[in-house]
């Protein structure tokens, strides 16, 4: 059967866009379904990430020896979605150039709704032994491998229909998914944890949040299907500005620029897990305050990231986005040094780890998306976006809280400092490569 038999979901898009042809969708339209993606991803991590915390430690991995050891299996796990997210992008951008990208994002969704819903039905070690920690990784490895197929591109989409002043505005929009998700998963896991016993908590009332991430998942389709369906998309799809292209061939063209653009916004997602996922271990494991009422500071720390990253689209479209993520990586190095000491100090001192940590993530994650895709050709901009996105969250954020919690309790608190120091030296290092290759372009372009 060759490709062209294939049913494709391409021609009811194209339908669809002569449908909807007469009304065009605004920057803020797009903004609206953009961030109402990136939050159903988002929750979905998040919902896992917490219960990686709260709950698998004590339910998936009760033969571990000790609390700690049983957290580090648990973020073993975590981390495996990161490594799957490049296979499915893969696979997706297949999905996508064969059959459309309708059919990709339903299929993709679904499967990422479905691993998280099936997490609710997971009983513990002690009913079916090694099989609940396989059924984990599996439902795992599912989430990331669906989340590379639910790359869009529409964060492009809506950076591009922008104007050219107010670029870093619309670029820090999908970002503000991050913290509405962290928040949302945050409140949920909070009520269930400070409203039920212990035991009730641990048998039935962590599964509600992951039981939620399937609706939101749905609701997510629809808003992605309909931007997917306006004339706006199409016609950027037609210039390949949103259409995949080979990897191979994307890598062999633009192999370097993807690393860069990987290594860019390093800094902010080296903290990324260590302001979400890693404190909440430390009050769990440690103390200081309740896991419950941590949990509703880290909600107030999520309304402060969301402000400063609506302060980060002001602040890069007066002094470039580049230099702002510079500035938040200088931010995200001082913070290195006081972090640790914040975690140690109690109640209060963890209270302002998390407010300060949102604030100075927010500065910094609100650009860290598309940082140098400039560098990327047309041709090249959708698929070589997506393999820096993948590679940005495998090596800067996959191993956050499995590498922080391991050197934390080997060596010492202190030492987070130094890997929230080494995403900032990637980050400067990336930035100032890239600002040189750009002169050295457009000077070799002036003397052709």
């Amino acid at each position: 059967m060759s490709v062209a038999s294939h049913p494709t979901s391409a021609h009811f898009e194209r339908d669809a866009r002569q449908m909807h042809d007469d009304k065009p969708l605004s920057p803020g339209s797009i903004a609206i379904g953009v961030i109402i993606g990136r939050m159903s991803e988002f929750f979905d991590f998040f919902v896992y990430g917490l219960a990686s915390v709260l709950v698998f430690p004590r339910l998936i991995f009760s033969f571990a020896t000790d609390p700690v050891t049983a957290t580090l299996y648990s973020f073993a796990v975590f981390s495996l979605a990161f490594l799957a997210r490049p296979v499915g992008s893969l696979v997706f951008m297949w999905v996508d150039r064969t059959y459309g990208r309708g059919m990709k994002l339903t299929i993709a969704l679904f499967i990422l709704g479905g691993s998280t819903a099936s997490m609710a039905f997971l009983p513990g070690y002690e009913s079916i032994g090694v099989w609940a920690v396989a059924l984990l990784a599996l439902f795992r490895l599912g989430q990331g491998f669906a989340l590379g197929g639910a790359w869009d591109g529409m964060a492009s989409l809506l950076a591009l229909n922008a104007p050219k002043t107010e670029r870093g505005w619309w670029a820090m929009v999908p970002q503000l998914g991050a913290p509405i998700g962290f928040a949302l998963a945050s409140a949920l896991f909070g009520y269930f944890y400070t409203s039920l016993s212990d035991a009730d908590f641990l048998s039935w009332g962590w599964r509600y949040p992951f039981f939620v991430a399937f609706a939101i998942n749905v609701v997510a389709l629809f808003a992605r299907l309909r931007i997917v369906a306006s004339r706006e998309f199409g016609e950027l799809f037609e210039n390949h500005e949103l259409r995949p292209s080979p990897v191979l061939e994307t890598l062999r063209v633009h192999g370097r620029d993807v690393l860069l653009g990987a290594f860019a916004p390093l800094a902010s997602f080296a903290m990324f897990h260590l302001v979400t996922i890693f404190p909440l271990t430390w009050v769990f494991l440690r103390g200081g305050q309740s896991a419950g009422e941590f949990l509703f500071v880290q909600i107030l720390g999520a309304l402060v990231g969301i402000g400063s990253v609506v302060i980060s689209g002001a602040i890069a479209d007066r002094i470039g986005r580049r230099r702002q993520l510079m500035i938040g990586a200088v931010l995200i190095a001082i913070f290195s040094f006081s972090a640790p000491f914040l975690l140690e100090a109690g109640g209060k001192g963890q209270d302002a780890f998390i407010i300060l940590g949102f604030a100075i993530l927010g500065l910094s994650f609100g650009q860290a998306s598309g940082a140098v895709s400039s560098r990327f050709s047309l041709r090249y901009r959708y698929t070589g976006s997506a393999l820096t996105s993948d590679l940005a969250w495998l090596v800067g954020a996959g191993f956050a809280p499995l590498v922080a919690l391991g050197l934390a309790s080997e060596f010492g608190i202190i030492f987070i400092g130094g890997y929230l120091i080494s995403g900032a030296i990637c980050t400067f290092a990336a930035l100032t490569l890239s600002r040189i290759l750009d002169s050295s372009e457009h000077q070799s372009a002036a003397e052709r």
